[in-house]
């Protein structure tokens, strides 16, 4: 990286020093490709400004007047300018990307709703007129009503699975009551079929969108379900704290654990099952944070600016 920016460092310079003394629109298209070249290589805005405060100060010639450092000075300025244009392009395809990503959670989310009510609404009738049905059948066939009593039973614990599905896919609690209240409602649920103790604590934000509120329930829905496969856990706590302008939210489990940096050399981010909990956040502004050692469990932390629970 040193050797990179050496020599980015001294193509920076001359293409200044061309740029001051008067080269003009070919030297400002050299100003582009050097900011791309930069930002391919992993350079940021700060480097930039430093290669050009550096290319500066060599280029300008010291028995200059002040109108001529001034002019110079501003064909520095549209040098500099031009060479932060590619920052400027990704910064904005990465913002257009968000916005993207943000309308496509708020469809899926839409989606997940209506399948969910057509779940817990639609099947549930088609149960009841089953039911019905039996029932009748039971009345005109005395000698089959106890096989029918056994068919009933199970469409008894159908209708119990299709309601508990229902809720995990959109909890009409967390619409209706919020988030922390839909936390311990899918911790409840979770610990009744995996035996794993699960307790939720903090404080209900009145303010939260829904879209920041979906957000948060979808991660730790996703958070525990890897705690369950992978952790070989007893014990999961889940925190939701307000610090100042950021929202909080720690799992944090008693598993196993396992050395962080080794697995993520191996296999990354979708090794640590960080990936979608990533594209979840990048549109809020948030960001993910994984703290796990051997023999001494894992703790997942979620900070997302407190500003952005404000937006609709």
């Amino acid at each position: 990286m040193r050797e990179t920016m050496e020599k980015l460092q001294d193509q920076y310079t001359s293409a200044l020093r061309n740029s001051i003394v008067g080269m003009g629109e070919s030297a400002l298209q050299q100003a582009y490709e050097l900011g791309r070249r930069a930002l391919a290589d992993g350079l940021g805005v700060l480097d930039m400004a430093a290669m050009y405060h550096k290319a500066l100060a060599a280029g300008l010639p010291r028995d200059s007047t002040p109108e001529e450092t001034a002019l110079m000075l501003e064909a520095g300025a549209s040098f500099f300018a031009e060479s932060l244009s590619p920052f400027e392009m990704t910064h904005r395809g990465f913002r257009d990307s968000n916005i993207a990503l943000r309308h496509l959670n708020q469809t899926l989310e839409q989606e997940i709703k209506r399948i969910a009510h057509a779940l817990h609404d639609e099947a549930a009738q088609l149960l009841a007129s089953v039911y019905l049905a039996l029932d009748e059948v039971a009345g005109n066939l005395p000698p089959a009503r106890e096989h029918l009593l056994k068919v009933k039973g199970l469409l008894d614990l159908i209708e119990g699975q299709l309601r508990h599905l229902s809720h995990e896919l959109r909890p009409t609690i967390l619409d209706d009551w919020g988030l922390l209240p839909a936390l311990k409602f899918l911790a409840e649920g979770v610990t009744a079929r995996t035996g794993l103790f699960i307790k939720v604590e903090g404080e209900s934000a009145p303010s939260l969108s829904p879209l920041l509120a979906t957000t948060l329930y979808r991660i730790v829905q996703e958070a525990l379900t890897n705690v369950t496969r992978h952790a070989k856990a007893t014990q999961v706590k889940v925190t939701i704290q307000h610090e100042l302008q950021t929202l909080r939210c720690s799992i944090k489990d008693n598993g196993v654990g396992f050395d962080v940096s080794s697995l993520s050399a191996r296999t990354g981010e979708r090794g640590l099952g960080l990936i979608g909990i990533r594209e979840r956040l990048n549109s809020l502004g948030g960001s993910p944070s994984l703290v796990s050692t051997p023999g001494h469990g894992t703790e997942l932390v979620i900070t997302i600016p407190y500003t952005n629970s404000q937006e609709a």
